[in-house]
C-alpha cells in the first residue's frame, strides 16, 4: 500500500509540476454570452494544441469597460498580456507611449511567420501606422450590411430579390412598402455615427476629418460636415417626418432590431456580425441581405465600407517569458482554419485571405447566401485616405456627441448642417484635449 501511495503521490507531483510549468497568458476581452462561449473554446483548443502555455480569457464587460480596466491595470501594474479594444479605441492605445507592445515587433522578435499582405486590406489598413506597420492584431472585425425582409418586399409589389442599391431606391421601396400597407415603416438602423455617418462618408470616399481622418497625427480635426453628409442627415430627418425611418436610439440603436424582427420596418442596417441574431430572430419570414446604399450622384460612390469590431493589443510590462506564448497565439488564432471556423459562427470578417478562401472551399458561402455580402463590399475597391479608416483620440465620447447632435436635429431644435457643425465644433473640442494631453 505504501508503495502504491508513493508511486501515486509521485505521479500526482509530477502532473502538477508540468501544469506548473505551462506559462499562462491574460486575455481581457469584451465578448459576453454567445460570443464569449466561442472564444473561450477557441482559448481551449490552443491551450491543449501545446504544452508550454495556458491562455486565459477573461470577460470585463463592454468595450470602453474593458479598456478603462486596462488602463488602470496598467498603471497599477496589474496589466493582462492581451486586451480587445474597439476600433474607436486605436488612437487612445496608440498614444498610449510605452505601453503597448506592436503586434509586428512581437512576431518579430518571437520568431513568428508574420505577413500583414495576407490580411483583407481595409482590415490591415485600419490597424497600421504611417509606415505600414501593423499595431494590433485583427481578431474581431465588421461592417455594416442591409437586412431586409423578402416577404415585406413581395407584398409591396416590389421583387423579394432584388435590395435597394442606391438611397433612391430605400425611399421609393420605403414609400412602397408604407403605402401599400405592407408595413409602417421603410427602414430603421443601428449605430448613426459608425453607420450613417462614419460608414456613409467612407463609402462615398468622403473625408470626416483632416490628417487622412487621423491617421496623419493627433493635430487631426472632424470634417464631417461636407456636403454629402449634410444631404444625408438632412433626408433621413425629412424621411423620419415622413414615416418611412424610424430611429433606433444612439450608440448601437437597440430599438432598431425589434423594429425589424417585428415586421414593423422592412429594413434594417447593421453589422454584418449581427448575422447570427438577425437570423435567428427572423423567423416569420425570408431574409435578404444587400449592400449599403449610397447616392449615384455622387462621384466614386461606392468606395468601400469600412470595419468595427475590436483587435488585440500586446501590453508592455508583463514577464519576458509570457510575449512568446502571446505570438505562438496569435500564429494559432490567424490560422485559416480558426478564422474560418469564427467568420462562420460569429458572422465576422474572414480577417485573411485564407480564411476566406477556405470558406469558400467548404461551401458555406453556396449554403448560406448573402453571407459573403460584407466581404465583397469591404473589399469593393483599394481603400483610400477617406474610405481607410479612422483614427482619432476621445473618438467614444466624440461618437457621443454625434448621437446627440442627431437627436436634436430630429427633435427640429437644429437643421442637419447646424447639427452637423456643432459635431465638429463640439469633436474638435476633443480633440484638442486629446493632443494636449498627448504631445
Amino acid at each position: 500500500m505504501t508503495r502504491i501511495f508513493t508511486v501515486s503521490a509521485i505521479a500526482l507531483i509530477a502532473s502538477l509540476s508540468a501544469a506548473q510549468a505551462r506559462t499562462e497568458i491574460q486575455w481581457w476581452h469584451a465578448m459576453g454570452g454567445e460570443l464569449g462561449e466561442k472564444l473561450e473554446t477557441i482559448a481551449t483548443a490552443f491551450n491543449e494544441s501545446q504544452s508550454d502555455y495556458t491562455v486565459i480569457p477573461a470577460y470585463k464587460g463592454t468595450y470602453p469597460e474593458t479598456m478603462t480596466a486596462a488602463i488602470a491595470a496598467f498603471r497599477a501594474n496589474q496589466q493582462p498580456a492581451i486586451v480587445q479594444v474597439f476600433e474607436v479605441g486605436t488612437g487612445t492605445m496608440m498614444a498610449a507611449e510605452g505601453a503597448i507592445v506592436p503586434v509586428y515587433k512581437l512576431m518579430q522578435d518571437a520568431g513568428e511567420a508574420f505577413d500583414p499582405s495576407a490580411y483583407l486590406p481595409a482590415v490591415v489598413g485600419y490597424y497600421t501606422d504611417t509606415q505600414g506597420n501593423m499595431l494590433s492584431l485583427p481578431f474581431n472585425s465588421s461592417t455594416p450590411i442591409l437586412y431586409y425582409n423578402k416577404d415585406l418586399f413581395e407584398k409591396a409589389g416590389l421583387d423579394r430579390d432584388t435590395p435597394p442599391k442606391t438611397w433612391s431606391d430605400v425611399e421609393e421601396f420605403s414609400n412602397k412598402i408604407k403605402e401599400s400597407g405592407a408595413a409602417s415603416c421603410g427602414f430603421t438602423t443601428g449605430w448613426v455615427s459608425w453607420i450613417q455617418t462614419e460608414n456613409l462618408s467612407a463609402w462615398h470616399n468622403q473625408p470626416i476629418g483632416t490628417e487622412q481622418n487621423g491617421f496623419g497625427g493627433t493635430a487631426a480635426r472632424l470634417s464631417l460636415n461636407g456636403p454629402v453628409q449634410v444631404k444625408h442627415w438632412g433626408n433621413l430627418k425629412r424621411w423620419a417626418d415622413e414615416g418611412i425611418f424610424k430611429y433606433g436610439g444612439p450608440v448601437g440603436g437597440n430599438d432598431a432590431a425589434p423594429m425589424f424582427y417585428s415586421q414593423e420596418c422592412a429594413m434594417f442596417m447593421a453589422s454584418s456580425a449581427s448575422r447570427a441574431g438577425v437570423v435567428a430572430n427572423a423567423t416569420n419570414f425570408e431574409l435578404g441581405f444587400g449592400m449599403l446604399p449610397y447616392y449615384a450622384d455622387v462621384e466614386g460612390a461606392p468606395q468601400n465600407s469600412i470595419i468595427g469590431g475590436a483587435t488585440l493589443w500586446v501590453l508592455s510590462g508583463r514577464p519576458e517569458a509570457e510575449y512568446p506564448g502571446v505570438a505562438k497565439f496569435f500564429t494559432y488564432l490567424t490560422s485559416p482554419e480558426v478564422q474560418a471556423q469564427w467568420h462562420q459562427d460569429t458572422g465576422y470578417l474572414p480577417i485573411t485571405q485564407a480564411a476566406y478562401e477556405l470558406s469558400q472551399e467548404q461551401g458555406y458561402y453556396t449554403e448560406n447566401p448573402g453571407s459573403d455580402v460584407s466581404i465583397e463590399q469591404i473589399t469593393l475597391n483599394e481603400p483610400t485616405e477617406n474610405s481607410k479608416g479612422l483614427r482619432f483620440g476621445n473618438y467614444v465620447q466624440i461618437r457621443g456627441v454625434i448621437d446627440e447632435e442627431f437627436e436634436q436635429m430630429l427633435s427640429g431644435s437644429k437643421d442637419a448642417q447646424g447639427a452637423l457643425d456643432a459635431v465638429v465644433a463640439r469633436g474638435n473640442a476633443l480633440l484638442e484635449e486629446f493632443q494636449a494631453q498627448n504631445q
